[in-house]
């Protein structure tokens, strides 16, 4: 059975993201914003309006902009980094490491239009490698919300939390996944729905395909169970072995590389604790080419038809 049904009206994950961040704001007044030119694709836009003097804009400077928010850290400040997230993670991952992670310092990095959302600009604007370049560092837990209600949980979560986090969010629109009254706990697992014969494990945009797929088992007479897995560090490990041991199967997909991604990381779950068949959906180690995020996650074998069937090919494995 279904935790919640879900909503068909797709909604972007940047407008949650904006509303609360502007609501938290007006509340606590040591939050701050610090960007690279991305007022627009971050929707600061009314973050900017009222709060002008609470937003720096350092311009296309990505190391510079880590080292800001480290020292507004320091000075009692709670600033949000929002940037492209190929630019944020990968030109700036030293000063992530040196300066927010090693440091534990109180900034919240915001990686926008992250996974393959910039389609059309090709491979260097792919963010497909942000969950392995930040889920290696200590203290920094990396959540990739499923819909704009878990966005705007885990804004909010975020502005608690004393250390530093990076939220992983994309601009390609998904529906609800999740009730409106949804409080996000980091390294918390959510069953979307209950399942018997194969578990299927997501988390950012490929969870509400993931649903999909699931609907598309049940017509075939397969139970499969559907776990948003939004913090990919820390990991929910009871909720993996439980899948593992109750279900003997598990598929998951990402908008990312099949290296050291949300499967790699399930996977080393799985390994430890709970051995059983997995497949890891994702790109498959190779530059992904040019083309709209749709075309390239159905290409890559992400669409809900090629999920299920990835699935009973597992379930097979058993």
């Amino acid at each position: 059975m279904n935790a919640h049904v879900p909503s068909q009206k797709l909604h972007d994950c940047r407008d949650a993201f904006a509303a609360t961040l502007e609501r938290l704001a007006a509340e606590d007044e040591t939050i701050v914003v610090v960007c690279n030119d991305s007022v627009g694709s971050s929707k600061l836009g009314g973050f900017k309006a009222k709060f002008p003097e609470r937003l720096i804009n350092v311009g296309i400077a990505e190391q510079n902009m880590i080292g800001v928010a480290a020292g507004l850290a320091n000075g009692g400040r709670i600033p949000y980094v929002c940037a492209a997230a190929p630019f944020l993670t990968g030109r700036a991952l030293e000063q992530i490491k040196a300066d927010i992670a090693y440091s534990n310092a109180n900034v919240k990095l915001v990686g926008i239009s992250s996974g393959m959302a910039y389609g059309d600009l090709g491979p260097t604007h792919h963010s497909i490698e942000d969950f392995a370049w930040t889920r290696v560092l200590p203290n920094l837990p990396v959540i990739a919300p499923c819909d704009h209600i878990e966005t705007a949980a885990a804004v909010e979560w975020a502005a608690q939390y004393q250390g530093p986090c990076f939220l992983r969010l994309s601009r390609v629109g998904v529906p609800d996944l999740l009730p409106e009254d949804h409080i996000f706990e980091v390294g918390k697992a959510n069953l979307l729905r209950e399942g018997s014969d194969v578990t299927l494990i997501a988390n950012g945009t490929l969870t509400h395909r993931m649903v999909k797929a699931a609907e598309i088992l049940a017509a075939r007479g397969i139970s499969a169970r559907v776990l948003n897995v939004a913090t990919v560090r820390p990991m929910d490990e009871d909720a993996i072995v439980s899948a593992a041991r109750e279900t003997g199967a598990i598929v998951t997909a990402e908008e990312h590389s099949t290296f050291g991604g949300l499967g790699s990381a399930v996977a080393e779950v799985v390994v430890d604790l709970a051995p059983v068949p997995m497949k890891r959906l994702g790109v498959p180690g190779i530059f992904a080419p040019t083309g709209s995020a749709e075309f390239l996650l159905n290409e890559f074998g992400m669409a809900p038809e090629a999920i299920a069937d990835a699935a009973e090919a597992v379930i097979k494995r058993k």
